[in-house]
This record gives structure tokens, sequence and C-alpha cells, in this order.
């Protein structure tokens, strides 16, 4: 699509709701010394308000990055999954929250979280902004989800398209025909 019209799904005020009742959340599950690993590039203005909420809510995680792609350029999943940057600690024996952006056909969540339970993590719990079932190709759940979402193209609040949008602060779809 080539719109710049953006339609909110998302309110900022809603996010920012969401996230801190969902820091709350994860908090009360008591994960002992939380290392999270957040997976870029799309999760990281989600990552770092979910962060500071965890703050306030109590926890002191550790926080790492994991950059994953199988979009490239594309607003459809490749089906193949490639690291693109490595975290840089070790996470044997670590309590693990992964946080990203968007649940959809479940392969990226997927990879991350075989790996890093391969790698030895003690746990590893995976937290999401949005949740789109309806494309699902793998098998897996988040732990913690924000919102459901519906079944089309977002951008905003981290989440682009062709590099464009992330500074939003909203989720939204472009509009056709702008």
């Amino acid at each position: 699509m080539t719109s710049d019209r953006i339609e909110t799904i998302f309110s900022a005020e809603t996010i920012a709701t969401r996230v801190t009742e969902l820091a709350g959340e994860i908090a009360a599950a008591g994960i002992e010394k939380p290392l999270i690993i957040a997976i870029l590039k799309g999760s990281f203005v989600f990552a770092a308000d979910l962060i500071r909420a965890l703050h306030r809510a109590g926890l002191a995680p550790e926080v790492e990055f994991l950059t994953l792609s199988s979009y490239r350029k594309g607003q459809v999943s490749s089906g193949q999954v490639a690291i693109v940057r490595d975290v840089e600690g070790d996470v044997r024996d670590r309590n693990v929250l992964i946080i990203d952006d968007i649940l959809e056909s479940g392969r990226t969540l997927a990879y991350a979280k075989d790996l890093l339970v391969a790698r030895g993590a003690a746990s590893v719990r995976t937290c999401v902004l949005l949740d789109k079932p309806i494309r699902r190709a793998v098998d897996v759940r988040a732990d913690y989800k924000a919102f459901d979402c519906p079944n089309v193209f977002v951008v905003g609040y981290g989440m682009d398209a062709g590099h464009r949008f992330r500074e939003l602060p909203f989720v939204g779809k472009l509009v056709a025909g702008s």
C-alpha cells in the first residue's frame, strides 16, 4: 500500500493503560530475576514502555535484544526466520521473558522460544503487544498479550511498513485510496 492515511485501532492512551496492567500481571507471576529479551525491530517501543512499567511494578529485569526477521520488506511472512543480531549474554539457567510486537504466523516467536530453550534457559515465557491468531502457521501461544488484533496489516508503536510509521504513538492500519 502507498497510503499515508492511518486509521487508529489502539490509541496511545489505551496502549499505555494496558501496558501498566500487563506489567502488573507479569509482576504477579513472581518470575525471579527475569531476563527480558526484546525481539527487534518491531517490539522496541512496546518493550521500552513495558520494561519501565515492570520497574514501576517492582521488578528489575536485565534486558537483551534479539533481532529476527521473517518479513524482510514485505507485509507477509516469508516463512523463514533468520537471526540478524543475536543476544550478547548467556541465557543458561535464566528466567526469560521474550517481548515481541505481534504474534501472527507464530514462526518468529516459536523460533525464539525454541532457540532460548535449546540454549538452556530455565524458563521461557512470551509477551506480545498484539495477537492475531487468524494467521497462525505454527502452534504457539503467548503467555501474556496486550490486545487481540483484527485481521489487518498494522503499523505504529514500533511496527512499520517499509521502514515507515514506527514513530506513531498508536497502532493503526493503512487506509487504501488516500
